[in-house]
């Protein structure tokens, strides 16, 4: 199927000659402003009015109505699994042939049978569903003149949007602001190029309605800004979108499944095929002995619906889901299944500095300008260490020049709904440390000619405005130190008067520069006047770009560690996981915050630069990069190199992000971690795993919680394959020898309910040990049916079969099978079952160790207990079960034989400890 949906359904669009965005991009932002009755500045301002629209409109939303009945998917189970068509079989032969009590004992194992197994997929695919939701889609808004982040669900036609580089349009929209904006439609048009947007309607030609790529003036819903920003007028929501004419074809599109999946997939097809041939063999063996062929039959059918591991990859995805459900209130929302499997194998975490591994709350803490004398200690103004009275007093000609340089060159919004600004963490420290000068925000007094947006490469941004004359327009400069100087000429000297730039100049300021790099903090160069920037004509770049400008200061800006980081990149560091720090601050900046947070910085091999990735091969680099914990000076294509090189040593790679550019890194990472908090959009769609609350600390939740799911899994197919095999070798033992089977139809198919069921499933969702955390990280290609895992299933399995044909045979001295008999087997059975659950909970953990901490097992084997006893005491299920009571002296000596399951996993388990013990760090125990 064609990844691009438009391809698929271009007739739709052909067809489609009314929709809002065909209207709407051939008038002018006048016209749509007043065919929507909004305003372009302060949106839609009556709240009334807001839900009337929506009512209208409906929600800002695509959604499948068309959803399959609860009751017909139920309905449906029971023909479309062969196996219980021949129980269905079975059943009716059994009543045909007079034997009312089986057919309706098999009928009544059959729904029960059904419906665990529709239980357990209905929650599998619940579990999915809300893993969809997870991440749900935003926007900003401005509502009767305020601005806030919003649910784009919440959007109607009228409504006033902002967006930025690397956000999702949320709806369709008509442009009323376009700033050097790029938007990429590739997954509505298949162009892979970005489309250049603009404000100015089209112009129609003829009778011809303008094609989807030629609407310069709509930005359409799924969209990703690429470049710029901009803000428009929401023209049309949810199914009225162009979005909305291909999403019918993507919910065709069939997720592939996990690799787990896909071996679980296997393993049960492997073991399927062993099973079919084993129970072939016993029915053809016992239909020779003379036995029934409609036992034989019934008593096969069961035995393959319970050895048959049909659940088995059913409970991977619950437990898959349902873990990343857990990983999603500990803030780390995984996007994708397979993601699950990778984060236990993770060795190397390349992460970003701000926002990250710091708090992303910035404040200006120190300026410099050549005019500021300085003390004794510091050449710099401390703006943390005075008051606002002493500010206003130090503040010199130059500095107010630089602060108000941060004002102009500055895109923080102020939203009155949460009384703040809002916007890049720089942008917002910059404002609001004008009112400790006794400053305000000039912007609203100036008009913008044009604006040069920051970008990873150029390392500034500029802006050109004017306060109504645009022949006294002038550009204003901010950025990494070292570039903003380069696009100066002059500097404003220490009497205020401005001076060309000199060489000892330029070493002061880079001096300087490396002063406040040293305290950590974030250090950007200011500078203004000089030549316009604007719009040429084809409008692809500015005419001219800053230059010949005047150098004003520098800031210092402090973004503290944030409190956890230090102790989780020691337990990620115990636990063999290389952190790895990337910013594009200073080397100096960079290494004292990595030195902060424990992270091991020691010589010059541990630091490296992004001049110095370029300068090295591919092969060099991989060499070199083994001890590096810090890269500083990057840009985001300097994490592609990084990932690649590690890659290409063999380390699983995991990449945190937050802008466009971090896309191609963050997709080609093993693990891509986007912010959920600062991350664009962009990087939030390539990446596998998204950070709600943007913290370091997170990522090793999740790690956690990533490698505890493996280790459940491996312990429920422990406990399923045990079961699996001892009913099968029990059955075929008994025919081989020419005994009666100890187990009838019926009571084998209570044991598949107890082994594909709630037991089976608790064990899924066993809570995480944190000793994890100590073990390595294991290999990509590590199986789940590990040499120790198979050991421990073969243990568990042969003294169960060894138990209950002891029981059986101790029973049965007689030569004949009683009711009793079959019931003291039959429960001996169970209860190796449960003992068996018990021991599976944990590899090397003692069940004294882990305490009563899964409430789900607690319940599922009180449960399974219960239904046990209903079996043997109850009349109506005696009847079915074919059983009797048995007194409490048989209860007792039950529990007493089958806890010696239990009991040898503990000796296991004491004596895999002690060897632990004694060569510690080879495999910490787990059973890989």
């Amino acid at each position: 199927m064609s990844e691009n949906p438009f391809e698929l359904k271009e007739e739709l669009f052909s067809s489609k000659t009314n929709t809002p965005s065909i209207k709407f991009c051939l008038y002018t932002v006048e016209d749509t402003v007043k065919e929507l009755r909004t305003d372009i500045n302060q949106g839609l301002g009556n709240s009334q009015d807001v839900l009337n629209r929506r009512s209208i409109h409906g929600v800002n939303e695509l959604s499948n109505d068309e959803e399959e009945s609860i009751v017909w998917k139920f309905i449906a189970t029971f023909y479309e699994d062969p196996l219980i068509l021949l129980l269905i079989g079975s059943a009716v032969i059994s009543f045909w042939m007079g034997n009312v009590d089986d057919a309706i004992s098999i009928t009544l194992a059959i729904v029960i049978v059904v419906t665990v197994g529709f239980v357990q997929e209905y929650r599998s695919e619940k579990s999915l569903e809300a893993l969809n939701k997870l991440v749900p889609a935003e926007a900003k808004l401005t509502r009767n003149g305020n601005t806030s982040h919003v649910l784009a669900s919440t959007l109607v036609p009228g409504d006033l949007v902002h967006f930025v580089q690397g956000d999702r349009i949320p709806a369709d929209i008509r442009l009323t602001d376009a700033v050097y904006l790029s938007i990429d439609e590739s997954n509505l048009t298949g162009e892979n190029e970005p489309v250049r947007k603009k404000v100015d309607p089209v112009i129609k030609t003829g009778n011809e309605t303008p094609s989807i790529t030629v609407r310069s003036s709509i930005a359409y819903m799924g969209t990703l800004v690429r470049d710029g920003h901009g803000s428009g007028i929401v023209v049309a929501t949810g199914a009225k979108t162009e979005f909305g004419a291909v999403f019918e074809m993507m919910l065709e599109i069939e997720k592939p499944k996990t690799p787990l999946q896909q071996a679980m997939d296997k393993l049960g097809k492997d073991l399927s095929m062993f099973s079919f041939v084993v129970i072939g063999i016993i029915c053809f063996i016992g239909v020779v002995q003379g036995r029934s062929w409609l036992d034989m039959f019934q008593i096969s059918v069961s035995l393959a619906v319970a050895a048959i591991p049909e659940g088995l990859p059913i409970i991977v995805t619950v437990t898959l889901a349902l873990g990343v459900l857990r990983m999603a209130r500990r803030k780390a929302i995984v996007r994708r299944l397979p993601s699950v499997e990778t984060l236990g194998s993770v060795n190397v975490i390349c992460s970003d500095k701000t926002g990250t591994l710091t708090k992303n709350q910035m404040s200006v803490t120190k300026v410099w300008t050549s005019d500021y004398e300085g003390s004794f200690n510091s050449p710099f103004l401390i703006v943390e260490k005075l008051d606002d009275t002493n500010l206003h007093k130090e503040m010199t000609t130059n500095m107010r020049r630089t602060l108000e340089a941060g004002n102009i060159c500055n895109n923080a919004r102020y939203s009155h709904e949460s009384d703040k600004f809002v916007g890049n963490a720089s942008d917002i420290a910059l404002v609001d440390c004008l009112q400790h000068f006794g400053l305000e925000d000039v912007r609203p007094t100036m008009e913008r000619v044009y604006e040069l947006p920051f970008s990873s490469k150029r390392k500034y941004m500029a802006v050109c405005v004017h306060q109504g004359d645009l022949n006294k327009a002038e550009t204003v400069a901010k950025g990494a130190t070292e570039r903003v100087l380069e696009l100066c000429s002059r500097y404003y000297d220490s009497d205020g008067l401005i001076k060309p730039i000199t060489t000892e100049f330029k070493n002061l300021v880079h001096e300087r520069s490396i002063m406040l790099a040293n305290d950590g903090l974030r250090v950007l160069g200011f500078a203004r006047h000089g030549s316009k920037i604007g719009p040429s004509d084809n409008e692809e770049k500015p005419t001219t770009y800053p230059n010949d400008l005047i150098f004003a200061g520098m800031v210092g800006m402090k973004d503290p560690p944030r409190p956890n980081v230090a102790k989780s990149i020691q337990l990620l560091m115990q636990g063999g996981v290389h952190v790895v720090m990337i910013t594009g601050d200073s080397p100096t900046t960079a290494v004292h915050i990595a030195k902060q947070i424990g992270m091991p910085v020691v010589g010059p091999d541990s630091v490296m630069t992004g001049d110095q990735l370029d300068s090295l091969s591919e092969d060099l680099l991989s060499d070199a990069i083994h001890n590096v914990s810090v890269f500083a000076r990057t840009t985001p294509e300097h994490k592609v190199t990084i990932v690649k090189a590690l890659q290409r040593r063999g380390d699983i790679v995991a990449m945190t992000g937050d802008g466009v550019n971090d896309a191609p890194a963050l997709k080609l990472a093993d693990i891509g971690i986007a912010m959920g908090k600062n991350g664009t959009d962009v990087a939030k769609e390539a990446a596998d795993m998204v950070l709600t609350d943007d913290d370091f600390s997170t990522i090793l939740s999740a790690i956690e919680e990533g490698k505890g799911i493996f280790y459940n899994i491996q312990n429920f197919v422990t406990f399923q394959l045990s079961t699996s095999i001892a009913a099968l070798t029990l059955i075929a033992l008994a025919t081989f020898f020419g005994l009666p089977n100890p187990l009838n139809a019926m009571q084998i198919l209570w044991i598949n309910i107890l082994m594909d069921g709630p037991p089976a499933q608790s064990l899924g969702v066993e809570p995480v040990d944190h000793e994890v955390m100590k073990k390595p990280p294991r290999k990509r290609n590590d199986k789940i049916l590990t040499e120790a895992v198979i050991k421990r299933v073969l243990q568990s399995a042969a003294m169960i079969i060894m138990g209950t044909i002891y029981i059986f045979i101790r029973e049965m001295n007689d030569g004949e099978v009683t009711a009793r008999d079959t019931t003291m087997t039959f429960t001996c059975f169970v209860f190796y079952d449960m003992f068996n659950a018990l021991g599976c909970r944990h590899y090397t953990k003692s069940i004294f160790e882990l305490g009563l901490t899964n409430q789900m097992f607690n319940f599922a084997v009180l449960g399974s207990l219960i239904g046990q006893f209903c079996a043997i005491y109850v009349p109506f299920f005696q009847s079915i079960f074919q059983t009797e009571a048995l007194t409490l002296g048989d209860l007792v000596r039950l529990l007493f034989l089958t806890s010696s399951v239990f009991i040898a996993d503990e000796v296991r388990k004491y004596i895999l400890r002690r060897k632990n013990s004694m060569s510690y760090g080879t495999n910490y125990g787990y059973g890989v």
